[in-house]
């Protein structure tokens, strides 16, 4: 049965969206089977795989209204084992649409559509939008755990403390088994002592839930989104790739 990891972190620009790309990604290089969901109505993991967004007409929108079942929804990549439900700008008005139709226990949309697939594969990335609104409180309620990326910054800490909330108030809520997958810092560079200190202080307070690998500040990942291609498989030898691979294989032993 697959395990169901969310994304999230309401701080935009936290590295969440290429995290989730380049985890799936890195996971399916380890013969692991994933689905990703892009949760986000900017779209902006469906096209760091390389699909159109624009021309899609079965996203996770249609998926969670109820308007068609959710193997409908997949869209296959180049990449062997990664299958993705993409989104666009249509997932905004979900809320709105949800409300106008008085939808009994919203948050547990998604978490519904997705028992039916559990067992197609090993692990469900869901990329969560930056807020923590209905699409994110579905990707909690439905998650087994969640990884929360830390940008090495100024605030990187009150961001913190606002998802923590979040999700101590889903587990009292709508899920009281959400854990913690573990934070990972992300855009690292050693050379700042600013970087250093925001690394310290969140290995100090949450050293059994903190990946050992930090996600670097890395040309190479920058490149391949623009070519719309996992860094994995765009150049899988830099900094950025290793460490992404690394990732993955934390993510593997945590199952051990």
């Amino acid at each position: 049965m697959a395990k169901i990891i969310a994304i999230a972190n309401q701080k935009g620009g936290v590295g969440k969206t290429t995290t989730a790309i380049n985890l799936s990604a890195a996971l399916c290089h380890l013969s692991r089977k994933v689905l990703l969901i892009d949760l986000d109505p900017q779209g902006n993991s469906s096209r760091g795989v390389g699909i159109d967004i624009n021309l899609q007409k079965k996203t996770i929108y249609e998926v969670m209204q109820g308007k068609i079942d959710i193997r409908e929804s997949y869209s296959h990549t180049f990449f062997d084992g990664l299958v993705v439900i993409p989104a666009n700008l249509r997932l905004a008005s979900l809320e709105v649409s949800l409300y106008e139709k008085h939808v009994e226990k919203p948050f547990f949309l998604l978490k519904k559509v997705l028992e039916s697939v559990r067992l197609d594969f090993d692990y469900i990335i869901i990329d969560c939008p930056p807020s923590l609104g209905l699409l994110s409180l579905n990707a909690l309620t439905a998650s087994d755990s969640v990884i929360i990326p830390v940008q090495c910054e100024y605030f990187a800490m009150e961001a913190v403390a606002a998802i923590l909330s979040t999700i101590s108030n889903v587990r009292q809520s709508y899920n009281e088994a959400l854990k913690i997958e573990g934070f990972l810092l992300t855009m690292f560079d050693s050379r700042t002592q600013l970087a250093t200190e925001i690394s310290e202080q969140v290995r100090t307070l949450f050293r059994e839930n903190t990946f050992f690998i930090a996600i670097p500040r890395n040309q190479s990942i920058s490149e391949s989104q623009a070519r719309a291609m996992p860094v994995t498989a765009f150049r899988p030898t830099s900094q950025g790739a290793t460490a992404y691979f690394a990732l993955a294989r934390e993510v593997i032993d945590h199952e051990k």
